[in-house]
């Protein structure tokens, strides 16, 4: 019988959204703009990738979705920052994203840095939070560690630095492999450790989904830069062809489209591979693989 992924990311995604408007300050909540700017972007229509993907790397070591949740939404709140913060003009200066006017054209880009700001100091709150779940809160140390590690200047943040100062320039495939395995990859890596780890996870477990996390968020960028050759705003929700314009350092541009795809394939198929013993536990996960390959959003 195969996998139903449709079904578990919309259960996920259910769960995911309601638990994201509990933990999310009140619009009527003082400083009001700030909170609506905060809700805006993190409730806008989205796939909750990486906290489906933290729900899946602790259920791949027996755990559950319960155990995992505040962390999860704290992946989500990092990924919306990092877009708030990705769109200002002093960035990619991007007028939309997921399908709508991104967050400093509606609220200004003072009250979008600080809505990004806010929502990075609530992530880590969230992740403390997650003690209460667990039967050794002990491993809350560890999970902040490798979450701040892959947000900050070794993970999305130095990625973005270099993706930034690289624009216009000629680099070379090992500063593009930096670019993609730090601002994308490192993110998705630690969402699925992180709940392994929350969810109890032994070591060896633990560092097998590092390692698929690493292939599989290596290929989720390289699918990007695809995407943002080839889609379209209608199904990107932001503007395409933004990477070409900017002169950004992508896998097309440095290597084409068709090596693209194949890298990206081949990725796909390593990441299910250093799952395998894993065994059935780890079949969402392969099952968002081909998800992430096979997406035209």
């Amino acid at each position: 019988m195969s996998f139903d992924l449709k079904a578990y990311l919309e259960t996920r995604r259910a769960m995911v959204e309601a638990a994201l408007d509990r933990v999310l300050p009140s619009e009527d909540a003082v400083p009001v703009n700030l909170h609506r700017a905060m809700r805006y972007s993190v409730l806008a229509p989205g796939k909750r990738l990486r906290p489906t993907l933290v729900i899946a790397g602790a259920e791949a070591v027996g755990g559950t979705a319960k155990t995992v949740l505040d962390a999860a939404c704290a992946l989500e709140l990092i990924h919306a920052y990092s877009l708030i913060h990705d769109d200002l003009p002093a960035m990619d200066d991007d007028d939309y994203r997921r399908g709508r006017l991104t967050n400093h054209k509606v609220f200004g880009e003072a009250i979008a840095i600080l809505a990004g700001d806010a929502l990075l100091t609530l992530a880590f709150r969230l992740v403390a939070d997650n003690a209460a779940r667990m039967s050794d809160p002990r491993m809350i140390a560890r999970v902040v560690a490798d979450v701040a590690d892959a947000a900050g200047t070794d993970g999305m943040v130095g990625g973005q630095v270099i993706d930034i100062e690289s624009e216009g320039k000629d680099v070379g495939p090992d500063t593009l492999e930096y670019i993609h395995r730090h601002k994308t990859a490192a993110l998705i890596r630690v969402s699925l450790t992180a709940g392994a780890t929350l969810a109890g996870g032994r070591a060896e477990q633990v560092d097998t989904i590092r390692e698929a996390g690493e292939s599989l968020g290596l290929a989720f960028q390289i699918v990007d830069d695809i995407l943002d050759v080839e889609g379209s705003l209608a199904e990107l929700g932001k503007t395409a062809g933004s990477d070409e314009r900017k002169k950004k350092a992508t896998y097309p541009a440095y290597h084409g489209l068709e090596a693209s795809r194949h890298k990206a394939r081949m990725l796909i198929d390593e990441t299910k591979r250093r799952l395998e013993p894993l065994g059935t536990p780890a079949e969402p996960i392969r099952a968002l693989a081909d998800f992430v390959f096979e997406r035209r959003s």
